[in-house]
């Protein structure tokens, strides 16, 4: 069979695919970020399980190829079927051409990507048709184009697995399909943080050489192309083969099974990882997560959040004293972990300010976020929620009218604003904070002479810092009292930022730089703001948004889910450390104590400080959704799974006991049910109030 001989094309793409995945699993085993060890049972997992995995998504792949091939014929081209088929093409081009065509119904560029795909088909047919002398030479020129495609999306699906690798110590999630969404911002992103034009060029001829290899070694083949009964035999043989995948694929994905984490990554294919991203980017919680009776797990959190059941989500919280109602300006910082600040042992001296300013607050020094991407800090301090199961609430279509921080502050009579540097669009979260009451100041608020240094991301910390202060400003002109919500933008890839401010050079385009940056522009935010009249009677609450990476050898690095936490407010609030363990979901409950505000509340978030707090936090992926209490991590999966661990301290040098942040996690054997049974409950209980919209304002 002449479609599956060794001058093939799809056998020498599929033999190049395999080469590819096994050199990117080469490198990625040996990158930095790889923080592990491998036994000889790993390693042949990884390789063996994993070419196989290759092998099948390979197959499945490869079906748009084999069509094409299929399709390569001489006879089409023959009286009268030529003329038959070019005569299709041609109606079918002015049935587009008349704009009334079933694409110009769906809208937007498919009518215009429809009618350039047609014209070309028809012209190249043409030629074909009525040129049978060059014939040969424009089915090359085609299949050169083809094989040159095929081989590009091969080398670039590597690349990009090395870059994503790179950032995120994982092989494609859903992060990679949002990033399909939001393409001119990464594309952006990665035009400013790599050296795009080499790394470009080096894949453009790298894909050039291979093509023009397997165009040679596949010549014989377009010479002698396969008889109608051998594609049908070859058809046959493949379907079977391809059905077998569809089954073969899962199986080998439920091999992933190792306690290393990266195992699993490795031996899994970066390719059928993103189809299963896209495929599950929302999750049923009752349909993938082990589950109690409703009743069961409204009661055990009635027990844990007190005035929550399943029947009536609203509590009210009271205070003896009087109301002090302050202003608020909440400052989430982007990718700042808690080993950035000095009293978690960092010696690089990358946040001078927020090190001062720790010492001037009231510090949770075991606080923790509750994921690993903006959204979901976002999320935890405006809707004080534990995180749910797929896309963060930000990005859901039912994301509107939700009981939030903003609900009780506009309860109160303050103004309400969300302020962001870059595009609000970006993420959803103009969507979110719009239609939750937040009135949005973003970059495209700003006039050009505000702006001083920009990038993908949006305008410099410091020219926002300078809006904030401007926006302030106007709204104590009202006499009332204002809630400002501000996200940074500084301290993310590419890292640049205006020179001359700090000591780290502006072009180095590293993680210090952006933190160190960051914090000096902070340090420029509240100089301006101690200038103003409304600083006295304003409450400052500074917190990460999550880590700047969550790449670990564990499913849930606890190190990489901790964040620093500050509440400054000179004179209002003492300064002092909080040591107990803290969710990112209680800061704003916290708050709300602090002002004694008397209010009704859905939160599952708490006021830490009051007596009856049961020490425990959230952490979680997408997928994973854990919880922290008593010494045990408990990590509930999809397919039931449930895995539990002790947490043994790992301690660090010259940190002292509050600020240690680095535990062994050690499988637990025989299972603790109660700690099982309090995290069921609370991610159970938080997704159904969601799903029955039960969350709302």
């Amino acid at each position: 069979m002449q479609l599956f001989n060794k001058r093939s094309p799809i056998i020498n793409l599929g033999l190049l695919y395999l080469l590819v995945s096994f050199i990117t699993r080469i490198i990625l085993l040996c990158h930095p970020i790889t923080q592990s060890s491998f036994s000889f049972v790993d390693i042949v997992k990884i390789f063996s399980l994993g070419l196989l995995s290759d092998v099948f998504i390979f197959i499945l792949s490869s079906c748009f190829l084999w069509i094409y091939l299929l399709f390569l014929s001489n006879s089409k081209y023959q009286k009268p079927w030529g003329y038959i088929i070019f005569g299709l093409l041609i109606l079918l081009l002015l049935y587009l051409l008349s704009g009334k065509s079933i694409l110009h119904e769906y809208g937007g560029s498919l009518p215009e990507i429809g009618i350039a795909f047609v014209s070309l088909k028809a012209i190249l047919f043409g030629l074909m048709l009525i040129l049978p002398r060059y014939r040969s030479k424009i089915r090359l020129i085609l299949f050169s184009v083809t094989i040159f495609i095929f081989v590009l999306i091969i080398i670039q699906n590597a690349v990009s697995e090395y870059f994503f690798w790179n950032e995120f110590g994982v092989r494609y999630n859903f992060i990679a399909v949002d990033y399909l969404v939001y393409t001119n911002e990464v594309i952006k992103n990665i035009m400013e943080s790599y050296p795009v034009i080499p790394l470009f060029t080096g894949v453009g001829i790298l894909t050039l050489l291979i093509t023009l290899l397997i165009v040679k070694r596949s010549k014989s083949f377009l010479n002698k192309l396969p008889s109608f009964n051998e594609k049908v035999k070859s058809s046959i043989l493949y379907s079977i083969i391809f059905v077998g995948a569809i089954y073969i694929i899962p199986f080998l994905a439920k091999q992933e099974t190792s306690h290393n984490v990266f195992t699993n990554e490795l031996q899994s294919n970066g390719i059928h990882r993103f189809y299963l991203a896209f495929m599950n980017s929302e999750l049923d919680y009752n349909k993938f997560y082990k589950t109690l009776p409703d009743d069961k797990a409204f009661a055990t959190i009635e027990k844990l959040v007190p005035g929550i059941s399943q029947d009536f989500t609203t509590r009210t919280i009271s205070s003896i004293n009087p109301e002090n109602r302050k202003n608020v300006v909440l400052i989430t910082i982007e990718s700042l972990s808690a080993d950035f600040l000095k009293a978690y042992g960092n010696d690089q001296n990358i946040t001078p300010f927020l090190d001062s300013l720790a010492s001037q607050s009231l510090q949770f020094s075991n606080l923790y976020a509750v994921g690993n991407r903006t959204i979901r800090g976002l999320e935890s301090v405006t809707l004080c929620l534990p995180p749910t199961a797929g896309e963060s609430v930000v990005k859901r279509k039912d994301n509107k009218n939700k009981f939030s921080t903003a609900s009780i502050f506009k309860s109160k009579g303050y103004q309400v604003n969300f302020l962001y540097g870059g595009d609000a669009y970006f993420d959803n979260m103009e969507d979110f904070f719009g239609g939750n009451g937040y009135k949005i100041t973003d970059k495209k608020t700003l006039k050009p002479e505000e702006i001083t240094f920009s990038n993908v991301w949006g305008v410099c910390d410091e020219d926002m810092a300078k809006k904030a202060i401007q926006v302030m400003n106007e709204e104590s002109k009202t006499g009332k009292p204002f809630f400002n919500h501000w996200m940074t933008v500084s301290n993310h890839r590419p890292f640049t930022y205006p020179d001359g401010k700090i000591d780290i050079d502006s072009h180095s385009k590293s993680r210090e730089g952006g933190v160190k940056y960051t914090d000096y522009a902070l340090k420029q935010f509240f100089e301006m703001a101690k200038k103003q009249s409304w600083f006295k009677n304003t409450v400052f609450v500074i917190v990460a948004d999550h880590c700047a990476s969550s790449s670990g050898k564990t499913q849930l690095p606890l190190d990489k889910y901790r964040i620093p936490a500050l509440i400054y407010s000179p004179g209002f609030i003492q300064p002092a450390v909080y040591n107990k363990m803290v969710s990112q979901i209680d800061l704003m409950p916290t708050l709300f104590g602090l002002l004694n505000f008397n209010y009704k509340t859905k939160f599952f978030g708490q006021d830490v400080l009051k007596t009856d707090y049961q020490p425990r936090a959230f952490i979680a992926t997408y997928q994973d959704l854990g919880l922290l209490k008593d010494n045990v991590l408990t990590i509930l999966s999809p397919k039931q799974k449930v895995k539990q661990f002790n947490l043994k301290l790992e301690p660090k040098d010259n940190v002292t006991a509050d600020f240690q942040i680095h535990y062994e996690q050690i499988p637990i054997a025989k299972e603790n049910s109660k700690l099982v049974n309090e995290t069921i409950s609370y991610y159970q209980t938080a997704s159904s109030i969601l799903k029955n919209k039960k969350y709302e304002k």
